[in-house]
């Protein structure tokens, strides 16, 4: 499976929001761009589009900027992806139908719909909130190592 940059810099952002929505207050892209150095166009056309899919909303002013539409508890990776990869939601394309509709078949019904169906199933058990919390549990035990 492969995740476009749009989809796997949706995902680290969504951790940072998480983690800073925690404290109360709404997250800026700008503060997103620097804490993981990625580009803050990039990001912007990112929300811009999580905004459209009702995943975020955006507040205006000097205490403005993005946060959740939900909780993140409820907002799933497969959320967060189908958002914004085409590609996941799609049907894999007949492979030989035409020619050979019994091994099309076995294709289908054996390989490429177990395949999509296990993928939404753990893209569906992972919320936001789950990579947060792993997220915060690694940084601090990065942070532990580092002291001993």
């Amino acid at each position: 499976m492969r995740i476009s940059v749009k989809g796997r810099y949706a995902l680290a952002a969504s951790i940072v929001i998480a983690n800073k929505i925690n404290g109360g207050s709404n997250v800026t892209v700008a503060s997103i761009s620097d804490e993981l150095e990625i580009s803050k166009i990039y990001l912007e056309q990112v929300f811009s589009q999580l905004k459209k899919e009702g995943i975020l909303v955006s507040m205006k002013g000097p205490k403005g900027g993005y946060k959740f539409a939900r909780p993140a508890s409820t907002i799933t990776v497969w959320d967060m992806l189908t958002a914004l990869e085409i590609g996941l939601t799609e049907e894999t394309e007949s492979t030989v139908s035409e020619t050979s509709p019994g091994i099309e078949l076995a294709l289908k019904e054996k390989v490429f719909d177990p395949i999509n169906s296990s993928l939404k199933d753990v893209l569906q058990s992972i919320s936001v909130q789950d990579l947060a919390d792993y997220a915060e549990r690694q940084q601090a035990e990065q942070s532990y190592m580092m002291n001993l």
